[in-house]
C-alpha cells in the first residue's frame, strides 16, 4: 500500500462520514419544498446530532452490553460498507478487502445486531420492530444480490471497483439487463432505508412502524450513532447505486488531480439522487406491512428478469 493510496482512502471515509447527513438533509428539504413548506434546512441533522451528543444518556437498567454496544457496531458497518465502495476513486487500498458478497453481510450483520438490541429490552414495540425488521432484510437480501450479480457478470467480477471500471470504460449503451436491475435496486434502497412507501422515517405510529421502533429505547450519543449510522447507510446505498449505473465521473486510483472533478461529480450526482428520493417520496403513499413481501418479490423478480435478459443477448 503506498501513501498516496492510504491517504486517498481515509479521505473517502471521512467525506463519507461527515456528508452522509448532508445527503439526509437535502432529502428532507426537496421534500418540503415538494410540500410547500419552508423545511428544517440541509444543516438541520448536524444540529440534532450535536444535540444528542450533548445529552445524558438513559439507558433500561435491564439492558445488556448488547444493547449499549449495537450503536457502536451499527456504526462501524455502516462506515466499513461505505469505505469498500468507490465513492471518489477506484483501485484504493482496502477496496479489495470485500466483494459485493461481503458487502450485502456487512449490512445483514448491522441488522441482526440492531434486532437483538431491540428485543433485549423486552417491550412490544421492540419486538414488533425486530420482526419486521428481519422480514424486510430476508426478502430484500436475495434481491440485492440478484442486482449485483448482474453488473458482476457484466464485468466478470464480483469486486465492486473491477465492476466500476469495467461499467465506467465501455462503451455508452443501454443494457436492457442492466435497466433491469437499476429498477430492482431502486426498490431494495426504498425497502432497506426505510422510506416511503415501505415505512416512514417520520412517523411513530406503534402499527405501522419499522425502524422508529427499533430505536424507542436509544437516547443520546447511543440515539446519535443509531441516527449517524442510518444517514450513512442511506448514503452507502445511493453511491452504489450510482458506482453500478452512473459511475462516470470516479477517479481511477489515487489521481489526486482528478479529485476535484470526482468530489463535483459525486456531489452532484447524490443531488439529483437525493431530490429523486423526495419526489418518490412525495407522490408515493405508504403501503401496509403486510405489501410489503409483495414489494420486494417483484423487486427480486425484476433482478432476475435483469439477469437473464443479460444471458439471452450476450453476444
Amino acid at each position: 500500500m503506498d501513501a498516496a493510496g492510504i491517504a486517498f482512502q481515509i479521505l473517502q471515509s471521512v467525506f463519507v462520514v461527515l456528508a452522509a447527513p448532508a445527503l439526509l438533509g437535502w432529502v428532507n428539504q426537496c421534500r418540503a419544498w415538494l410540500q410547500n413548506r419552508k423545511g428544517p434546512g440541509i444543516l438541520r441533522p448536524y444540529f440534532l446530532l450535536w444535540r444528542l451528543f450533548h445529552k445524558e444518556a438513559v439507558v433500561a437498567h435491564n439492558a445488556s452490553a448488547l444493547f449499549r454496544a449495537t450503536p457502536y457496531v451499527l456504526f462501524g458497518c455502516m462506515w466499513l460498507a461505505a469505505g469498500i465502495v468507490p465513492v471518489l476513486a477506484t483501485d484504493l487500498p482496502f477496496a479489495f478487502a470485500a466483494d459485493i458478497i461481503a458487502l450485502v453481510g456487512i449490512f445483514a450483520l448491522a441488522r441482526v445486531f440492531i434486532s437483538l438490541a431491540a428485543m433485549d429490552i423486552g417491550t412490544a414495540f421492540g419486538g414488533i420492530g425486530a420482526r419486521r425488521e428481519m422480514l424486510i432484510g430476508f426478502l430484500a437480501e436475495p434481491a440485492m444480490l440478484m442486482t449485483l450479480f448482474t453488473a458482476a457478470f457484466l464485468s466478470g467480477s464480483t469486486a465492486l471497483t473491477t465492476i466500476v471500471e469495467t461499467l465506467a470504460h465501455r462503451e455508452f449503451a443501454i443494457h436492457p439487463g442492466l435497466a433491469c436491475a437499476a429498477v430492482a435496486f431502486l426498490m431494495v434502497l426504498l425497502a432497506e432505508n426505510a422510506r416511503i412507501p415501505v415505512d416512514n422515517p417520520t412517523t411513530h405510529l406503534e402499527l405501522t412502524m419499522i425502524h422508529e421502533a427499533l430505536i424507542l429505547e436509544y437516547s443520546a450519543r447511543h440515539l446519535a450513532l443509531v441516527e449517524w449510522a442510518a444517514a450513512i447507510k442511506l448514503f452507502a446505498y445511493m453511491t452504489i447505486g450510482i458506482a453500478l449505473f452512473v459511475p462516470w465521473g470516479i477517479a481511477e486510483g489515487s489521481d489526486w488531480l482528478g479529485l476535484p472533478l470526482a468530489v463535483a461529480a459525486a456531489a452532484a450526482k447524490l443531488a439529483l439522487a437525493g431530490a429523486g428520493l423526495a419526489v418518490l417520496e412525495t407522490v408515493s403513499a405508504k403501503f401496509r406491512v403486510f405489501r410489503a413481501p409483495e414489494f420486494l418479490s417483484t423487486a427480486f423478480l425484476l433482478a432476475v428478469l435483469g439477469m437473464l435478459v443479460h444471458f439471452l443477448t450476450d453476444v
